[in-house]
């Protein structure tokens, strides 16, 4: 797919000017490779969080959830191969000192300057930090550069609490944190990010059947959220490319607007980690003790956000003018109705809308109310972050209790009973 000239910087303004997306400490200047998300983002992430949760655990019989503590025992990251194996080559210019990731160069030429190339040098992307007063060998610990790891050493706790028949996952959101050396492309290559993981745990040999059930999955989950075969596109990682903990990976890539590249990833990761932190299961029908292998759906939440996004902006005429809108699904609309009165200067119409804005809120609480600027403005900003649905009180409301609903994208209008508005409405 070829780059889409000038959308990244449209979804890039239009996210921070109706606060979804804001570069993180802008005040001060700012820092690379961190952002932070404002109201309708937050609440963008939450409603991508809840349709993933529901699908791969709360509608399956066979999940357990955690939420393991950010910084661990850092003998956990030298079992799991971290400290000495998640690590990148970066090369550095020896004319104006800028750093780059040697394998996102095409040519052995600075990307800034065209200056000589210093040697690659290995460079590990965890963040190190220091627990306690003490700053020895002895208090060093990282923030967790996946949140895998976090599973893995609460197997045995799992276990040991629930008693759990193979197979069985254990799926968690959460933060993670890398170095990244060059951070990029908005919200695609950042320092700080959230990951929803899960460990699939089952017998070795059953691992090609476990792969594909949860390949299947993942599409149907994409689907669900509004991403295709489309703009998506499976990658069967090479040896090479693969983390050093998987025997096979999928790649799911996405068409971003600056191209295609890795929206999430599918790992055989065998026994590797439970065999380093040295747990195992006991089958006690078969009398058998060994240690299962794991299937990873691992997801950024950032990488989601990003991409539906760019999914979503559109740019179209209604009305005869030109207008933008973000079709997300409604269910993934961080704003699912929005009410105006006609009039913010008549106090009967806004008393009216309130009373309209509190039945709805309590059947759809990402309901907002808005009777700022003139009707036209309102139904444009509303569309700019993706609302769906929009209901006007109007001087005929007063008199017969019917309002105007208007469909985000179509633009047209009809006339309900307010009895009638949550069972008219798609979400």
């Amino acid at each position: 797919m070829k780059k889409e000239e000038g959308k990244m910087e449209k979804i890039v303004s239009l996210a921070k000017r109706r606060g979804f997306v804001y570069q993180g400490s802008e005040v001060w200047g700012g820092l690379s490779g961190m952002w932070d998300f404002g109201p309708l983002g937050v609440t963008l992430k939450n409603n991508i969080k809840n349709s993933w949760w529901k699908k791969f655990v709360d509608d399956r019989e066979d999940m357990y959830g955690l939420d393991a503590a950010i910084i661990m025992n850092s003998k956990t990251w030298e079992a799991s191969g971290h400290l000495k194996n998640f690590t990148e080559k970066l090369v550095e210019c020896s004319k104006c000192n800028a750093q780059f990731r040697a394998d996102q160069l095409k040519e052995n030429k600075c990307a800034k300057c065209g200056g000589e190339l210093k040697e690659e040098q290995s460079f590990n992307e965890m963040f190190e930090t220091n627990v306690g007063a003490s700053k020895d060998s002895s208090s060093v610990a990282y923030l967790r550069p996946e949140t895998a790891q976090g599973i893995f050493v609460n197997f045995k706790n799992i276990i040991d609490s629930f008693h759990p028949r193979l197979p069985f996952g254990i799926a968690q959101i959460g933060k993670a944190f890398r170095n990244e050396i060059n951070a990029r492309d908005f919200l695609f290559r950042t320092r700080e990010f959230e990951q929803m993981e899960i460990e699939y745990f089952f017998k070795g040999e059953e691992w090609e059947k476990h792969f594909e059930d949860w390949r299947v999955s993942s599409w149907e989950w994409l689907n669900e959220i509004g991403l295709n075969k489309d703009v998506v596109h499976e990658l069967d990682v090479e040896d090479k490319d693969r983390a050093h903990y998987s025997k096979k990976t999928i790649d799911f890539e996405y068409d971003f607007p600056f191209g295609r590249s890795e929206l999430f990833g599918l790992a055989y990761r065998t026994n590797y980690d439970l065999t380093n932190h040295k747990l195992d299961y006991l089958d006690d029908r078969e009398g058998e003790r060994f240690i299962p292998h794991v299937i990873e759906p691992s997801f950024g939440v950032d990488r989601i956000v990003f991409a539906l996004l760019n999914e979503a902006y559109t740019e179209d005429e209604l009305g005869g003018e030109e207008r933008v809108y973000l079709k997300f699904k409604p269910n993934l609309a961080p704003v699912k109705v929005a009410v105006f009165p006609l009039l913010k200067n008549k106090p009967e119409l806004v008393a009216k809308a309130r009373e309209v804005f509190e039945i709805v809120r309590k059947e759809i609480p990402q309901t907002m109310f808005d009777d700022n600027g003139n009707i036209g403005k309102r139904y444009r900003r509303q569309d700019e972050i993706g609302t769906p649905n929009c209901i006007t009180i109007d001087f005929d409301t007063l008199e017969d209790d019917t309002v105007t609903l208007r469909d985000r994208d179509t633009g047209e209008q009809k006339r309900i009973k307010i009895e009638d508005i949550v069972s008219s409405i798609s979400i």
